[in-house]
């Protein structure tokens, strides 16, 4: 398997959590749970690449590596190739994965899952799904459902993500915001201009779909829990023993 890296972006502000990477989780900030849950997965260097002081002490107290990156950035995706060009001017790393520094539940297994498909030189970008189960999923907003062809029993090709109703006989799957780039596929994601289905969705994801690049998802058995609000806060909390 070409050399691979994981980058954690994490920013500071945050509209309806600020500071959430320092957010206390058991005794341990969160940033510092995501880095945990990333380097169980075993599949390289863990790097959290943000734009906080304060976040890359927490990290590099906890034992970690970070890397400052500017405060403009507009996306996770940006940031983290901000920082890998950084970390990697001689371009070492062929794999670069995505894991956002608000997932303290992820699974390192469902980390190493994502892997699979950049086996195949035709896919570019990987990323994960799991089933809809929750029927009230359907119909919010703050779901992403991604919509795909299935080229096997837990595989899709993905054909769309939206932030729309999901409707017709499913199964439904409900996007998980982690992914794994071929280094190649990422300079070329960061260069692209937002498309006009990124702009009116407010999904990074669709600049890559809209360009004719290929974005396999890996299907998993559960969603993490994202932490955006303070109440997802607290049922992280209630997850992690805290």
């Amino acid at each position: 398997m070409p050399k691979a890296i994981i980058l954690i972006p994490a920013r500071l502000a945050s509209t309806r959590l600020p500071g959430k990477p320092l957010a206390d989780l058991n005794g341990m900030p969160m940033i510092v749970h995501v880095l945990r849950r990333a380097e169980a997965a075993k599949i390289g260097d863990v790097v959290v690449a943000t734009d906080s002081e304060p976040v890359a002490a927490a990290v590099e107290k906890a034992g970690g590596r970070a890397v400052m990156t500017r405060s403009d950035h507009v996306s996770g995706s940006d940031r983290i190739y901000e920082a890998l060009e950084a970390l990697d001017p001689e371009h070492d790393f062929s794999i670069i994965v995505n894991v956002q520094g608000d997932l303290p539940t992820i699974d390192p297994a469902d980390i190493r899952a994502a892997l699979k498909p950049l086996t195949e030189p035709q896919v570019d970008i990987a990323t994960l799904a799991a089933v809809i189960t929750d029927r009230a999923e359907l119909t919010n907003s703050s779901v992403v459902k991604v919509a795909g062809a299935r080229i096997a029993p837990n595989r899709l090709q993905a054909k769309s993500f939206s932030r729309q109703d999901a409707s017709g006989a499913g199964p439904h799957y409900h996007h998980i915001g982690l992914y794994a780039y071929r280094r190649a596929a990422l300079e070329r994601f960061v260069a692209l201009p937002p498309s006009t289905n990124e702009q009116r969705e407010k999904l990074e994801q669709l600049r890559a779909l809209d360009a004719g690049m290929r974005i396999d998802v890996v299907v998993v058995k559960s969603v993490p829990l994202g932490v955006d609000t303070p109440g997802d806060l607290d049922k992280a909390r209630r997850l992690l023993g805290g």
